[in-house]
């Protein structure tokens, strides 16, 4: 039987997400997916989409409101796989009781303003370029090794190398078992 694995979009939800696909295409095979759009988990409702006025609704409200859904609907432990607010719905859904085999993070905003580290092996992966990743004191206040690739910044995620590497990297977690953790680093 397949592993379960939850995949939580990025602030734009399914309405910019053609990249989502792919991830879908290489992990479909591996995995019993279940896919959540943010902007749908969070209940979002902005009358013009701009990047300004959907940030503004998740850190006011949305956020908690996707983490509170979660809550109801995922009570079986899944491996977590979450991009930009989505990896920091996942982040806080753990924290807040929502089981977790693992979290894997790709420019999670928001998690730099965390203090409470998920109760589950933990995986962050952000651009060297990102204006919105922690900074070194963070990682090191968390326990979590940091890992950063170059020459990327904050929508690395959308890009055909960060996508076959994400994928490569929870394919090798599950066929191999191997776990990664707060202090080591799995690559």
């Amino acid at each position: 039987m397949a592993e379960r694995l939850v995949i939580l979009s990025d602030m734009w939800g399914s309405k910019k997400g053609l990249w989502i696909t792919s991830y879908l295409g290489y992990l479909q095979q591996y995995f019993d997916i279940t896919f959540y759009d943010c902007q749908e988990l969070g209940d979002l409702e902005v009358a013009v989409s701009s990047e300004e006025n959907i940030h503004h609704a998740f850190v006011n409200g949305g956020i908690d409101t996707a983490v509170a859904h979660l809550l109801k609907k995922e009570n079986e432990p899944a491996h977590y796989l979450g991009f930009s607010v989505g990896g920091a719905i996942a982040w806080k859904a753990n924290n807040m009781g929502v089981p977790m085999k693992s979290l894997y993070a790709v420019s999670a905003t928001r998690v730099r303003v965390e203090t409470q580290k998920p109760n589950c092996p933990i995986r962050l992966l952000f651009g060297d370029q990102d204006i919105y990743r922690p900074k070194s004191t963070w990682y090191e206040k968390m326990g979590i090794e940091r890992e950063l690739i170059k020459n990327f910044g904050h929508e690395m995620y959308t890009d055909e190398k960060m996508i076959k590497k994400v994928c490569l990297d929870l394919l090798n977690l599950v066929t191999q078992k191997n776990r990664y953790g707060s202090k080591e680093k799995a690559v």
